[in-house]
Order: structure tokens, then C-alpha cells, then sequence
């Protein structure tokens, strides 16, 4: 086994599930509450998590988590957590559960409501240490939540918010390429740009960490050399190890913060209608905000295209767009379903995302707009 520690403690290989009755008992947790959804369920890996555990654990699962998790989701899994007797949680799935997880394990120790922690309330320094243990155990190779900091929830009042703090990375994450085997493609080619864009966004904001972005470009490379393999053979091992590898880097990178890709991509994924894959939505967005930030980057646009093997003078934003096409992902906003009519406010909630902060470039409202309307196509 590979094990990692830089943001916490790490056990990445194929066949690192069988070690997850060791890590419970490493992080004192007795009885977990499996945070996951119903699509992890019926694919099975949740009897193969639980199969690992001793038979007297008998681990309860919450597998209501939505496709952009909720606050309503957070209230529920939580009282089951409390139901249950439960002293940590084990997240199972893509970055919803993982998400949803996170929040619970706060709320577990912090008084309600759920709100005042968000990054845009002021929250951060209202988050204590002291969280229920959490284990994070991804199914998909995407968004690295697995080590990151934040949980996007979806707020009754309907803003998404990013609920942001190192108190809230998982204690241990088991990365297992062997969960991913057989991942349909379009949640290959979805989750996989998601990866991209993380690498992307991190390495492009403008605050100071060599560390961070040299672990950004080399999960960069290993994605765009092999999210094809992994979107064309959904068995071949070696790319699923790859792209696991690049989500996580993707988010070990988070502390450089990200930009208008996500400050874009965040009040999107709160839309009731149409319902929107964060992923997706990344790649569909980061073409133009890489056009818009380009005078801004420096020398970093020749660095990216050197990693992805392309000429210095390259078109990367061109070139994530054909990326985008070959693996059967839409061309624009309009393809998704996203009406015209919603992008004024999707531009004012751009503006207060905690991510519009670190654009390379600063943006207004009038400027997300325009961003807007360049990637409805």
C-alpha cells in the first residue's frame, strides 16, 4: 500500500478497502453511519464497504444523499446518526455524499442551524475541532472531496454554499481504483473533467504555493493522458488508477483556492430545474473563463499546455473544448437545459461565491453575465 499523509492521512492502492476495520478502530470510531446514495447502493459497493466490516459493527447507511446534497438531506441523515447511536461516519460515493458526510459530522458537535457556517456567512471561525471521526471512501474520480476542506450543501433558502474549513477533511481517506472499475462513461468523462478543472483552477489562482500547484499540474497530466482510456474501457486498471491519483491531487490544491469556474458552477447547481452535474457543468464553463482570465496568467497557460503536451502557444481553452466533444459531454449551457432567463441571477450569486475571491482576474456581475452568455453557446 501507498500511503500518503500531506492533508491527512491517506491509504491509496487497489485493494486499500481492506483496510478500512483498522482505520475505524485508528480513529476510535465503533459505530459509523455509511453516508451514500441510492446509485452507490444499487451498484453494490456499499454491501462490499460493509462486507469489510466485523459482523457486531452492523454499520446503519443513509442512502438519501441528493445529486446536489441539501440541508433537508443534512437534518435527515443526521437524525439517523443520533437515532442510531453513531460516533462517526464513513462517506461512500462521488462528492455529494462526501459532502453530505462532512456536514453531518459537523452538526454531530455543532449547534444548528447549518447556515451560519458557511464560508459566506463568516463561518470558518465559527467551526471547532471537535468533529465526529470521519472516513471518506470515493467511488468516482472527481472531485477529490476525499481530502478536501469544503461541503457544498444546497441551503433551504436555496443559495449552494461552500461550508469551508480544515476541521472538516476526512481523517482518513481509502482510495481504492478498484471502486471505480466499470464506472459508466458518462460519469467517467463527467467527474473525470471535474478532476481537470480542479488541477486547472488551483494552479491558475493567484495565491502563492509552489507545492500546491506542482501536485496540481502532475494531476493535471495524469488526467488528460488518461480520462479517454478510462471513458473507452471502463476496465482498464491502470487509467482508473490515474484518474483517481488526479481528483485527489486536484484537491490537495484546494488551500490555493479556485475561480470563476466554480463561482459560475456552484449557484448552477442549485437550479431545481434543470438538475445539473457539478462535473459537467465545470467542463462546459471552463473554456471561457480561461479566455476571459488569459492576460492575467502569465506564463501559466504555456505551463499547462506544455503538461497536456501541447505547443506553448496553444489554444488550451480550444483544446478542453474538443476534449470535452470526444468524450460526449456538451458543447455549451444550452445543451444542459439551462435557460436564459436565470443567468442575471446566477451572475449576482457568481459575485458572492467564495470562490469568485482567488479569479486570477477580478469579476463583476456584469462580467459574469458575459460569462455566462459565452457559455450558453
Amino acid at each position: 500500500m501507498a500511503q500518503i499523509t500531506y492533508l491527512t492521512r491517506i491509504q491509496f492502492e487497489f485493494g486499500a478497502l481492506a483496510l478500512l476495520p483498522d482505520e475505524l478502530r485508528q480513529v476510535g470510531i465503533m459505530r459509523p453511519l455509511i453516508v451514500t446514495d441510492a446509485g452507490v447502493v444499487a451498484a453494490g459497493l456499499v454491501e462490499r464497504v460493509r462486507a469489510t466490516l466485523p459482523a457486531e459493527m452492523n454499520a446503519p447507511v443513509y442512502d438519501g444523499t441528493p445529486e446536489n446534497p441539501t440541508e433537508a438531506a443534512v437534518g435527515d441523515a443526521l437524525r439517523l446518526f443520533r437515532e442510531q447511536g453513531c460516533d462517526g461516519l464513513v462517506g461512500v460515493g462521488g462528492g455529494s455524499a462526501l459532502d453530505l458526510a462532512k456536514a453531518v459530522r459537523l452538526l454531530a458537535t455543532h449547534p444548528g442551524p447549518l447556515t451560519q457556517y458557511a464560508l459566506a456567512e463568516g463561518g470558518v471561525a465559527r467551526i471547532g475541532p471537535n468533529l465526529a471521526p470521519m472516513i471518506a471512501i470515493p467511488t468516482t474520480a472527481g472531485t477529490g472531496s476525499e481530502v478536501g476542506r469544503g461541503s457544498l450543501i444546497t441551503l433551504a433558502d436555496g443559495r449552494k454554499l461552500g461550508i469551508v474549513s480544515p476541521a472538516l477533511i476526512p481523517d482518513v481517506a481509502i482510495c481504492d481504483p478498484e471502486l471505480t472499475i466499470g464506472l459508466p462513461r458518462g460519469v467517467t468523462a463527467g467527474t473525470g473533467m471535474d478532476a481537470i478543472a480542479h488541477c486547472i483552477e488551483t494552479f491558475c489562482s493567484p495565491a502563492v504555493n509552489p507545492p500546491a500547484e506542482a501536485i496540481a499540474l502532475d494531476g493535471l497530466g495524469r488526467a488528460w493522458r488518461h480520462i479517454e482510456r478510462a471513458y473507452a474501457d471502463g476496465n482498464d486498471r491502470e487509467a482508473r488508477w490515474n484518474m483517481m491519483m488526479a481528483a485527489m491531487e486536484g484537491a490537495m490544491a484546494f488551500q490555493k483556492g479556485l475561480g470563476a469556474v466554480h463561482a459560475m458552477s456552484h449557484p448552477l447547481g442549485s437550479l431545481q430545474s434543470p438538475r445539473l452535474h457539478h462535473g459537467t457543468l465545470n467542463a462546459v464553463v471552463l473554456p471561457a473563463v480561461l479566455r476571459f482570465n488569459r492576460d492575467h496568467l502569465g506564463d501559466k497557460l504555456a505551463r499547462l499546455a506544455r503538461v497536456v503536451g501541447l505547443p506553448e502557444d496553444a489554444d488550451v481553452a480550444g483544446a478542453i473544448e474538443a476534449l470535452n466533444a470526444r468524450l460526449g459531454l456538451p458543447a455549451n449551457l444550452k445543451a444542459m437545459g439551462v435557460p436564459e432567463s436565470v443567468l442575471p441571477a446566477m451572475a449576482e450569486h457568481a459575485v458572492k461565491d467564495h470562490c469568485n475571491g482567488t479569479n486570477p482576474r477580478p469579476a463583476g456581475v456584469a462580467d459574469y453575465l458575459a460569462l455566462f452568455h459565452a457559455a450558453m453557446g
